[in-house]
Parts: structure tokens; C-alpha cells; sequence
């Protein structure tokens, strides 16, 4: 599944936005640079207590999703972080129809500090902040990002 294609405006007006909220200036950085300075922001909101934009979030959560796919290509496991994204990532047998067998569900905090390391899978499972079922629902190989 090849990673969805990345609008640099609204890209843009999400992390200024999110900028914006943590009392910060616009960005003025490279647009290469864009998509890691929004995961920053978002990850910045989340640390000062703050509820981050919803714009924000569901693009820094879709961006690290993307990235997994991108790293761990497949179709076995079905990486769902509601309401922002879905993913389907893994080498291995696939499924076709219905509920796929390897499911991994957690909310956009969770998916961030896992995609940069600031929370071990273990750690994840153990504090019930993943919800992972069937064989190959283990991301842990694959994370951080």
C-alpha cells in the first residue's frame, strides 16, 4: 500500500494552527521538513496537558501511519488509530473480505509515542493502551519508526 499523497498547504495550515494553539510562531522551515515539525508540534501539545488541533493530530497520526506502511509493507495487519486513520502494514498472508485476523487499535497519543519511541510496545500492551489481536498483531519488530 503505497503511502497517501501529502497536500503541503493544509499540511501547513494544520502545524501553524497547532503553532498557533501552543502560543508559538508560524512555521518558516523547509517544506521537506513540514510533516516531522507537525508530529513535533502535536507531540509538543500533548506534553504541555493540552488537548492537541484535531487538524494536527489526524495529519501526525496519518503521516507516522504512512511511514509504517512505508517501512513494514503488507497487508497482515490493519494498524487503526480512530478517528484519524487506517493502515494496512506487514509482510504475510492476507486477508480479503471482512474483519482482517490482525487488528491493532490504540488512540493518536499512544500511536505518536510509539512511532517515536517514547513508549515501548511492552509498555503499550501492559498499561492496556494497545488493543492487539491475531498472530502477527506484534509491531514491536517495527517500532519506533
Amino acid at each position: 500500500m503505497s503511502p497517501r499523497k501529502i497536500d503541503p498547504e493544509r499540511l501547513k495550515s494544520a502545524l501553524d494552527a497547532q503553532l498557533v494553539a501552543l502560543d508559538e510562531p508560524a512555521y518558516d522551515g523547509p517544506a521537506a521538513t513540514l510533516p516531522d515539525a507537525l508530529v513535533a508540534a502535536v507531540l509538543a501539545a500533548y506534553d504541555r496537558g493540552r488537548t492537541p488541533e484535531r487538524e494536527a493530530a489526524r495529519q501526525a497520526v496519518r503521516h507516522l501511519l504512512d511511514r509504517l506502511a512505508t517501512a513494514a509493507p503488507g497487508r497482515t495487519v490493519e494498524v487503526r488509530v480512530p478517528p484519524y486513520a487506517a493502515v494496512q502494514a506487514i509482510a504475510g498472508p492476507r486477508h480479503t473480505r471482512g474483519t482482517p485476523p490482525n487488528v491493532v487499535e490504540m488512540d493518536g497519543h499512544t500511536w505518536i509515542r510509539l512511532a517515536l519511541g517514547r513508549l515501548t510496545w511492552d509498555e503499550a500492551m501492559a498499561n492496556g493502551a494497545v488493543s492487539a489481536s491475531g498472530s502477527r498483531a506484534d509491531l514491536s519488530a517495527h517500532l519506533p519508526l
